[in-house]
């Protein structure tokens, strides 16, 4: 038991590294062109990586035989992908709804569900679990049986860990005062856009206090306050859903 609890927190330490590896160069090349600390933790993991590798190894070893091996794959792929797409509607339903949180948003993909899932991301990450089905999961068991032997090495798993516990602490803390600002005004905080949000204010030089800089991973340590960097948030929301009005009304005067 305690040599499968010990691979688990291998498999989660790997996917939430290599995970957040992929989202900030997604980030960078194809979706926001710029480099982007991803997620709600500060260091450079991803959660939801950790429990989707953890995940996809496990639904390797489900007893399918029907005979041909091209359909025993087939049939774990589409659960990888089923399993995938609920772990991202689970973890997205329970920061919107019980953080005020939102960590992506799906509502302008065609065939959304509340913004957190959409059969484009269903389909990628089903995509995604065939190649780990096909082409990785004989390199991560050889990770996965290495660790085994070599369990010192679980000395800087626990490490992780330790730091990783410490982070969800003072990010959980974050959260309840950003929950309460989202509830009290009824809006959902796109947590993203907080942290640009925080950038932007740095760089026009709107900070009053000057101790702090924010930075690639700590976006937030801008010198104001939580209730400082939320209303300036909120306030360039405002502004940008007004400049969209404005420019929309313009095109239909010009129609």
């Amino acid at each position: 038991m305690a040599a499968i609890l010990l691979q688990l927190c291998f498999l989660f330490f790997v996917g939430s590294c290599l995970g957040w590896c992929a989202e900030v160069l997604f980030r960078r090349f194809f979706s926001a062109k710029k480099w982007i600390n991803p997620g709600f933790l500060t260091g450079p993991y991803l959660p939801l990586y950790g429990f989707g590798l953890t995940f996809m190894y496990g639904v390797c070893y489900i007893p399918v035989n029907t005979g041909e091996e091209w359909a025993d794959k087939l049939i774990l792929v589409l659960i990888a992908g089923v399993l995938l797409t609920a772990l991202e509607y689970i973890a997205g339903l329970i920061f919107i709804k019980g953080m005020k949180i939102k960590l992506w948003d799906y509502s302008a993909r065609p065939g959304n569900i509340q913004g957190v899932i959409c059969p484009l991301f269903s389909l990628i990450w089903t995509a995604a679990a065939a190649v780990y089905i096909i082409f990785i999961h004989g390199f991560v068991t050889g990770w996965v049986a290495w660790f085994v032997s070599h369990l010192g090495f679980a000395f800087f798993v626990g490490f992780f860990f330790g730091v990783f516990a410490i982070d969800l602490a003072h990010s959980l803390g974050l959260s309840v005062k950003i929950r309460k600002f989202a509830k009290e005004r009824g809006i959902v905080v796109a947590y993203e856009k907080l942290k640009e949000s925080v950038k932007e204010g740095i760089e026009r030089g709107k900070e009053r206090v000057k101790a702090g800089r924010a930075s690639f991973l700590f976006a937030f340590r801008s010198g104001k306050s939580v209730q400082e960097m939320l209303a300036d948030y909120l306030d360039r929301a405002n502004e940008r859903h007004s400049q969209r009005k404005n420019d929309e009304k313009g095109e239909d005067g010009e129609k």
